[in-house]
């Protein structure tokens, strides 16, 4: 079979969406030093291979990548599993350029799309896995519920979210850090612990704390929640 990298360009219209995005490290011009800082600051050599691990891939899988950054996780559960259809999105078309250099020398089959975690574009139940890699920190409260909510919606009954980001911090150590990274409104509700009661509340069940890391910027916690098999319009739509 071919390989082939697709890049599918989905432009957002409003004002709103692209203001409310935050790109890497807050600054644009940031956006080349990514890889290196998230492999030496914050082991994502270490966390993103267990967050792969924890999420179960299997064959005929489905898997979306929201927030795919330069790719590193997307490639890595492609390289990992082969046989499973693998979409990364992400709203910064200068990540996107280097997302799509790396899949196109790793020779992956992978598809690459533009777009907003908040709005995304894709059909209801139309994937088996989503996964996130320090997304939830840059979003508001209002837009980790919008998030959810379209993740929610694109995951088929029965899929799980698997999510890395910031979370309460496990000792002093991490607690010291997190009073820097924790002055931030988006980071915020991330360090209070608050991220797996945003998820209960959009409908996830199975809610559950995995692990978590300590880098250099703070606790990184790994996060799982499944869609109902189940979902409560279904159960409408069946009486």
């Amino acid at each position: 079979m071919e390989k082939r990298t697709i890049t599918r360009v989905k432009r957002q219209e409003h004002e709103s969406e692209r203001t409310a995005y935050i790109p890497a490290f807050g600054y644009g011009f940031l956006a080349p030093l990514y890889d290196f800082v998230m492999q030496w600051a914050m082991r994502e050599s270490t966390f993103k291979p267990r967050l792969m691990e924890q999420a179960r891939i299997k064959k005929g899988h489905r898997v979306l990548d929201i927030g795919c950054g330069t790719a590193t996780l997307t490639i890595l559960v492609k390289k990992t599993h082969p046989e499973a259809e693998v979409v990364g999105l992400d709203g910064d078309p200068k990540i996107l350029d280097i997302a799509r250099s790396k899949v196109t020398k790793a020779d992956l089959d992978i598809v690459l799309d533009y777009g907003m975690v908040f709005k995304l574009p894709y059909p209801d139940n139309s994937f088996d896995r989503v996964m996130s890699s320090m997304v939830f920190h840059h979003l508001t409260r209002e837009n980790k519920a919008l998030t959810l909510k379209e993740v929610f919606r694109v995951l088929k009954p029965g899929g799980e979210l698997h999510i890395a980001d910031f979370g309460k911090p496990q000792n002093t150590l991490m607690h010291l850090i997190s009073l820097f990274i924790g002055h931030l409104e988006e980071t915020s509700d991330n360090v209070k612990g608050l991220l797996p009661e945003i998820l209960r509340n959009v409908g996830f069940e199975q809610v559950e704390e995995i692990a978590r890391f300590m880098t250099m910027f703070g606790t990184v916690a790994l996060y799982k929640a499944q869609k109902p098999r189940v979902t409560v319009k279904a159960e409408a739509d069946a009486e």
